[in-house]
């Protein structure tokens, strides 16, 4: 399949679980959206390279463009990390393959995605977390320090806390939960130190994987998960209610990430009334970036 002479664009919404790309056709609008690994550049530079340009290949084979090759393309790229200058820096000087390769953060293309032009602010809580606004032409970032330094309420923040809960259990010094058996069943190990092998090391994306544990224990009234959930989302009730007050503005609030609808009921009913829905995906707000582009 060949399309007719026009550009094609793909926006790219990169994190520490996976890196999603979306083609669209400057005639024919959108045409595919296809996933790939992990692209945070801090947590792995070249397994960014590789899933930023495997991303943008399984659009292409997606959409049935097999005879278009990346160098074709104008890319939109929003990844999580190169908020951290060096990780910046470094993005700027891949030798990339594409026609343009556009660079932003993923805080960026999603408040981009959410609100278009207009000003607004989000959180994101997925693998990491953060808050984001942008307002009167001036930008204000929350949190975003990175896993293990920051990212509270995150899933990875979440699967790290379950792990030290079940240590503390496993020495005698911490209360009984649920997620003792769960993490060792997950594991498929039976004592302390295997578990500390199995997750020494490993990404953030590692830990977030286990966040889905301390929800399923807290739908049995699992204290200590309850009580990790609760003060997660108290972080993000104190994220989205400041981000709402910044200047006065009253700014609209989007909570996206895979863990925004997990954590919905949990927010203070203050902080609930700041919020909106997300207008567009993240790799939306990539595809504006990139166009916004162009001269």
């Amino acid at each position: 399949m060949r399309l007719l002479p026009a550009k094609l664009f793909v926006g790219i919404d990169g994190g520490g679980s996976k890196c999603c790309a979306t083609l669209y056709h400057s005639e024919q609008g959108l045409l595919s959206t296809a996933i790939a690994g992990p692209a945070n550049p801090l947590h792995g530079f070249q397994r960014t390279l590789n899933s930023i340009q495997e991303s943008c290949q399984l659009a292409l084979t997606k959409a049935g463009l097999t005879d278009t090759s990346l160098d074709e393309l104008v890319v939109g790229a929003g990844l999580a990390g190169v908020n951290l200058p060096s990780m910046e820096q470094k993005m700027r000087q891949w030798q990339h393959p594409f026609a343009q390769f556009h660079l932003t953060t993923d805080l960026h293309i999603a408040c981009l995605g959410a609100h278009g032009n207009h000003d607004g602010a989000i959180v994101i809580c997925g693998t990491g977390s953060c808050g984001f606004a942008i307002h009167q032409q001036q930008s204000t970032r929350l949190g975003g320090h990175g896993f293990p330094y920051g990212d509270k309420a995150s899933g990875a923040w979440l699967g790290m806390e379950a792990f030290k809960a079940v240590l503390l259990h496993k020495d005698d010094a911490g209360p009984y939960s649920s997620l003792t058996e769960k993490l060792l069943q997950h594991f498929d190990v039976t004592h302390d130190m295997a578990l500390v092998e199995c997750l020494a090391k490993q990404p953030s994306s590692e830990y977030a994987k286990l966040a889905r544990f301390v929800f399923e224990a807290a739908s049995t009234n699992d204290e200590v998960a309850l009580a990790l959930i609760k003060e997660g989302a108290d972080y993000l009730s104190q994220l989205i209610i400041k981000l709402h007050h910044i200047n006065g503005l009253n700014l609209p609030v989007a909570v996206i990430g895979g863990l925004a609808d997990s954590y919905y009921e949990w927010l203070d009913p203050s902080a609930k009334a700041c919020l909106v829905e997300a207008r567009h995906s993240p790799e939306m707000g990539a595809l504006q970036f990139a166009q916004s582009q162009q001269s």
